[in-house]
């Protein structure tokens, strides 16, 4: 397949082009390399892709619509896999204008380029988010999602509502999925699992919210990744019944996630005990826009694919470490 990725220097369109690089697919990347986070870490994932053969990328914001159009016209992609993304919860407090700009305007250009274009299969990265502080667990396609709790949420939820309308209204087979606490080597410093080792390292003080009482489900990237590469061939059908699919569109979420939730304190201890240091531990209270917990519904994954994630947090946190300590004796620390 010729597939077309946004988001190729951030850390899961890095991993999933690798992927699909590696399964004898060509990948078309487009990247706005936006300094939120060390832009250092961009560049170097970057620098490993472009040594890939069979890919090539574009540097340009997903708001230039022309570069975005020109980008894409020129991959002529059977696939388009959307990332690209204005990310960070806590940030969308600080900045909210830039999560209209880039996850309401971007994901606009890219339904009309798909629009357009007409691939085979549409396939955009939500997020756990948009489930809020729901009781009931674990968090199941079909629940409503009503109710975003910040910003950042509130962007992904329209996106999907976005995405379904054009799925119904130009026939575009679509697949939203949301994306559970993503975690792993090379991964994003702003996220809590590498801000975390990172301040452990550097015996700085981590913040842990709500003084601990909370819970993450904790995807490791590589299983992640594979969800993703075998849901490009699960293309949604205009049919009901067991199953998210829309009754009115060939459009379908799916959650990726573990479905295994853990204690935030009890990540902090295998970070600890794997990187053989203690970390110096700041309680605070809840953070606004924050929620007690994510638990996702893996059993549409498993159904559709054949697959579950299943790397534990002791195995991805070992990884993670290995990773750190070798990319930081080289470049020295990360920073946000």
């Amino acid at each position: 397949m010729r597939v077309f990725i946004t988001g190729t220097s951030g850390f899961i369109g890095f991993h999933l082009a690798r992927r699909l690089l590696a399964l004898g697919h060509t990948v078309d990347g487009f990247d706005g390399m936006t300094p939120y986070y060390d832009p250092r870490l961009k560049e170097a994932r970057r620098e490993i892709l472009a040594r890939e053969e069979g890919f090539r990328d574009t540097i340009a914001m997903l708001e230039d619509m022309a570069a975005l159009t020109q980008a894409a016209e020129h991959s002529a992609p059977d696939v388009i896999i959307h990332l690209a993304a204005q990310a960070g919860v806590r940030y969308s407090l600080e900045n909210p204008r830039a999560y209209v700009e880039s996850n309401l305007v971007g994901t606009f250009n890219v339904l009309e380029i798909a629009r357009i274009l007409k691939p085979r299969h549409l396939l955009i990265a939500s997020t756990s988010s948009v489930y809020g502080a729901s009781p009931t667990v674990p968090f199941r396609e079909d629940d409503k999602t009503d109710h975003p709790l910040t910003l950042y949420a509130a962007s992904k939820k329209a996106g999907e509502a976005m995405a379904h309308s054009y799925a119904h209204l130009w026939s575009i087979p679509t697949t939203m999925f949301r994306f559970f606490t993503v975690y792993g080597p090379w991964g994003r410093p702003d996220m809590a699992p590498l801000k975390f080792l990172e301040a452990i390292e550097s015996g700085r003080p981590i913040d842990i919210y709500n003084h601990g009482n909370m819970s993450r489900d904790f995807t490791y990237i590589d299983d992640l990744v594979e969800a993703i590469a075998r849901l490009t061939d699960c293309v949604p059908e205009r049919c009901s019944g067991d199953d998210s699919v829309s009754p009115q569109a060939p459009y379908r979420i799916v959650n990726i996630g573990r479905g295994a939730p853990a204690p935030l304190l009890d990540f902090i201890d295998t970070l600890e005990k794997t990187a053989g240091k203690k970390a110096i531990r700041n309680y605070l209270d809840m953070q606004k826009g924050d929620v007690p917990r994510t638990f996702a519904s893996a059993d549409l994954l498993e159904r559709l694919t054949g697959y579950r994630p299943q790397t534990s947090v002791a195995e991805g946190v070992k990884a993670l470490v290995e990773w750190y300590r070798d990319y930081r004796e080289k470049n020295g620390p990360l920073r946000l």
